[in-house]
């Protein structure tokens, strides 16, 4: 059973993400988004964007880099070996593009057991260099129970 006196608490940030060029093609290339907005950055600049924009899911590399700090805590109390991902959702405040410098803070909004399952809701607010929101990401993680 995980601690649920952690419901609430907030992680400070780790060390900044740097969004590259490359790792916006790169992830884009994986995911086979072919905009050129993810890929030229002539063609981003002219939509209006400073450089390449990363597809919406890139937020996840941001994220999940995160959320090791409290998901790998042993105080926590849970067991990442029985985990399964049960639901994420993005909500973005502006498009995430290379060269941005994005802060992630992790909040635990939620512990609960269901059927013999531990369920924990975690929120990761990403801001950008200037404290600006970037996006909110909520993700909703399933550890398996043993039966």
């Amino acid at each position: 059973m995980m601690d649920s006196s952690f419901v609430g608490r907030s992680f400070p940030p780790a060390e900044p993400y740097m969004v590259g060029v490359e790792k916006v093609r790169e992830f884009a290339d994986a995911i086979g988004e072919r905009s050129p907005l993810c890929h030229d950055r002539t063609a981003a600049r002219a939509a209006g964007h400073p450089d390449l924009v990363a597809p919406p899911t890139f937020a996840m590399a941001v994220v999940a880099r995160a959320q090791e700090a409290v998901l790998f805590d042993p105080r926590l109390g849970l067991d990442f070996s029985r985990v399964v991902h049960g639901d994420q959702a993005f909500t973005h405040h502006r498009p995430i593009c290379a060269g941005d410098e994005l802060t992630a803070v992790v909040h635990i909004d939620a512990i609960r057991e269901m059927a013999g399952n531990d369920i924990i809701t975690l929120r990761t607010e990403l801001t950008a260099h200037d404290d600006v929101p970037v996006c909110t990401a909520v993700s909703t993680l399933v550890s398996r129970g043993a039966a």
